[in-house]
Parts: structure tokens; sequence; C-alpha cells
């Protein structure tokens, strides 16, 4: 793993695949925004848990990112980390499958597993390939597994999110999201490396450009819910598909949660979806 020193003196480009955990490495690729006339970026990731015999691939990322996760995927196989058994999407959104057919297609054992509904309709070609999974259940990778967990929030009747149960690392999909400085060099560092980011800033922005459901659910019941799923799978790293990884959760969960609530103060700016957000 890249200590912050090393992770700092490299360029943004080089730091990723990256090791957040171990056995645990993001990729993917960053996506320009705008808004109010201040350019921020936010990631589409995706991460790969390696176990012992297989690997598990969380999310798929945005159609234009395939060739760059590709590369990572193969970077990190070459360094001999198992070939993905498992794929996992926290919901059906074009940041968070959009390159699901491309990933069945290059990866031909692959299953995707979680809630699958209607997958089959626009792959009938991978329906064998298809898992339905439900909270608690698990799959193994050998030496760990990979856990269904009930979302704080759904935004989506399909969503679900994913807990790394060795190291503790959370795969919250949307409901944990931020964008970065690109000018400051923030890409390809973890939260804690970038300095000059101010959460609570980039937190508000990416929830009134893309998360709907701040408009809608109740701010402090969403952060205490997620205050005490942490506390209760004891969560070491947040692993989200747009933002940062987080390392020190205690210091730096606050802070995003910050934003969050702002963002629901403000008018809404951002989508035009309506779509229903629930707070199981």
């Amino acid at each position: 793993m890249l200590d912050q020193a090393t992770a700092l003196a490299m360029q943004p480009a080089d730091r990723m695949p990256r090791e957040i955990a171990p056995g645990v490495f993001w990729i993917g690729d960053c996506l320009v925004q705008r808004h109010k006339g201040k350019v921020y970026h936010g990631y589409n990731a995706a991460f790969l848990v390696a176990g012992e015999t297989a690997s598990c691939l969380v999310e798929t990322g945005h159609p234009k990112d395939f060739p760059v996760i590709e590369g990572h995927l193969d970077a990190l196989f070459t360094r001999g980390v198992p070939p993905i058994k498992y794929l996992f999407v926290t919901h059906q959104e074009t940041p968070h499958c959009g390159g699901l057919g491309r990933v069945l297609k290059t990866y031909p054992e692959a299953i995707l597993c979680g809630d699958v509904s209607d997958y089959h309709l626009a792959f009938p070609q991978y329906e064998h390939r298809m898992q339905w999974l439900k909270e608690g259940d698990e799959v193994d990778l050998g030496g760990r597994t990979l856990r269904v967990v009930e979302p704080v929030i759904r935004d989506l009747r399909t969503t679900w999110w994913a807990f790394d149960t060795k190291e503790k690392v959370l795969f919250p999909g949307d409901g944990f999201a931020y964008s970065h400085y690109h000018e400051d060099g923030h890409c390809g560092l973890v939260a804690e490396e970038a300095v000059s980011l101010d959460l609570p800033d980039v937190s508000s922005t990416f929830a009134d450009l893309a998360l709907f459901w701040t408009k809608f659910a109740d701010m402090n019941v969403y952060c205490g819910r997620l205050d005490h799923l942490i506390a209760r799978l004891d969560v070491r790293v947040i692993a989200p598909t747009h933002g940062l990884p987080i390392t020190d959760v205690k210091a730096t969960v606050p802070k995003v949660q910050e934003g969050l609530k702002a963002a629901a103060l403000m008018p809404e700016t951002g989508t035009n979806e309506k779509a229903q957000a629930e707070v199981p």
C-alpha cells in the first residue's frame, strides 16, 4: 500500500490502481463537473476485492471509463491478484452499471450478483450468469467474504450496499458521495491526504448536482442511521463510488455529513428526477 508521502509525490494518473486496504483496490477515473462557475472532479469508481482464490468487482464504472478500468484490472492480474468471479453493482444507474455488458463479455467467468432485476432484459445472453442476493448473503472469495447489507437509504428500489468483512470496508454506492479539486492534485488521493479539500463544500455541491434524495429525505435521520451502521459493522474504510476513499472514518465522516445536511436546505438546482427516496 502507498504511504501518504509517496502518494503525494506521484502524478495523479500514476496513483491508480490504488490499494486502500489490504486486498481492496480502487480503480476508475474522474468525471468533470461544473457548478456555479467552479470546476470540480468526481469519481465514477469501481473497486476490486481480492481473496485468496477469487476477486469481486464492485461497480462497473461509467461506460467512458471501461478502457481505464480494464487497464487497471490487467495491471492487478499481472501482479497475481485472483481473477474476477463475482460482480456486485449497488444499483441500476449508468455510473454504477454502465460498463456491465463490457465486463461480462471481457471476463466470461464472472457472475453478476445482488439485485439482478431486469438485467436479463438488457443482457439475455448472460442471464445464466446472474445470481440473486439479499441482505446478509455473502460471496466467498477464499479467506474473505463480501456481504450484502441493507442500505441506509435506497435511492432506487434495487439498491444494496456491500461490506468486506475481513478489512471492514463499506461500499455505499451513492449513499456517500462528493467531489474533489482536480487543480489541487487530489485525483488518486484518499480523503485524508487531500488537505486542501473542503469536504462540506464538495459534499453539498455533489448532492445538489446529483443526489436528488437529499431534497426529500431527512438528513438528520439519514446521518444518524449511517452512524449506527458504521458503529455496528465497525467500518474502518469507506469506499464511495463517487468520492475519495475515506480511511479515517471518525474524523472525516462528520465533514461529509455536514455537506449533505447543507445540501438539503438548498433550492433544487441539480437533477430533475423526482423518484421516491426511501429511508428504510
